[in-house]
C-alpha cells in the first residue's frame, strides 16, 4: 500500500496476502475525528482495489479498539457531510470482497462497535467490551448500529442495548452471538492474523462469493435502514437539547443502577 498514505491509520500489507489495518490514535482509545473517518472510508476502497489483498484484519493501537467518535471534533462537521460519510463508510466496508476480521483488543464503543460488528468475523480479547452509546450522548444509534445489532442478536436484545447504551462483556457477546469468539491466553491480533492467513490461503473465488452471498442480507437491511437512521442521528446531534439529554439520562441510569 505504498501508493496510499494515511495519517491516523497504519496499513501493514503482508506477503501472505493479509493487510492489517490499525486505527492509530491510542492516546484517546482511537476515537474517530473527521479526518480519520475520511481515511476509514478510503482505506476499504483502496484495499478492495488491490488484488494482492486476500484478507484484512482491523484492529486498534494500544489498549482500545475504538472508543467511537471524537466528541471534541464532532461539532465541527456539517450535517450533509456527516450523513454522507456515515453511509459511505458502512457501504464501503460491505463492498470489500476480501473477508475482514476484527481483532477487538479493548473497548469498542459507538462507531467503534459498529466498525467491529460490520466485519465478517469478530474476535475479542477477554477484556474487551462492546456498547452502542449513542443514546447516552442524546443522539440516535444511526451510524450502522440500528442495522447490525438486530441482525446479530435479534430486535428485542438489540433494542435494549441500543436504547440504554449498556456495555456487554466479550464473554456475553460471544454467548449471545454478537461476536464469534473470545481469545484468551494470547494476543487477539495474532489470533486474527493467523485466521486471516488461513482464509487468504484458501480458494479465493469460493470464499469471496460466499461472503458476497451472505452479505446480501446485511446490504438489504442497510439499504432499508441506514439512510433513515443516519439522518435521524444527525438531526438529534444538531438538537439544542442534546447536552441536557446527556446529563438527564446519565442521572437516570445512575438511579436505576442503585436499585
Amino acid at each position: 500500500m505504498t501508493s496510499h498514505s494515511y495519517t491516523y491509520l497504519l496499513v501493514d500489507k503482508r506477503p501472505s496476502g493479509v493487510a492489517v489495518v490499525t486505527m492509530n490514535r491510542p492516546e484517546i482509545l482511537n476515537a474517530v475525528n473527521w479526518e480519520m473517518h475520511d481515511e476509514l472510508e478510503r482505506v476499504f476502497v483502496d484495499l478492495d482495489s488491490d488484488k494482492d489483498v486476500r484478507a484484512i484484519v482491523l484492529t486498534g493501537a494500544g489498549r482500545g479498539f475504538c472508543s467511537g467518535g471524537d466528541q471534541k471534533t464532532l461539532d465541527k462537521g456539517t450535517i450533509p457531510s456527516a450523513t454522507r460519510g456515515g453511509r459511505h463508510l458502512i457501504r464501503n466496508i460491505l463492498e470489500v470482497e476480501a473477508p475482514i476480521i476484527a481483532a477487538v483488543n479493548g473497548a469498542a464503543v459507538g462507531l467503534g462497535a459498529t466498525l467491529a460488528l460490520m466485519c465478517d468475523i469478530v474476535f475479542a480479547q477477554s477484556s474487551a467490551r462492546f456498547a452502542d452509546t449513542h443514546v447516552t450522548a442524546g443522539v440516535v444509534a444511526g451510524d450502522g448500529g440500528a442495522v447490525i445489532w438486530p441482525l446479530l442478536i435479534g430486535p428485542a436484545r438489540a433494542k435494549h442495548y441500543l436504547m440504554t447504551g449498556d456495555f456487554i462483556s466479550a464473554e456475553k457477546a460471544a454467548a449471545i452471538g454478537l461476536i464469534n469468539e473470545v481469545v484468551t491466553g494470547r494476543d487477539v491480533r495474532d489470533h486474527a492474523i493467523e485466521y486471516a492467513e488461513m482464509l487468504a490461503s484458501g480458494p479465493r473465488d469460493a470464499i469471496v462469493w460466499t461472503k458476497y452471498s451472505v452479505n446480501k442480507i446485511i446490504k438489504e437491511y442497510t439499504h432499508l435502514l441506514l439512510d433513515t437512521s443516519t439522518a435521524l442521528e444527525t438531526l438529534t446531534f444538531a438538537s439544542p437539547e442534546r447536552r441536557e439529554a446527556v446529563a438527564a439520562f446519565a442521572e437516570k441510569r445512575r438511579r436505576f443502577a442503585e436499585k
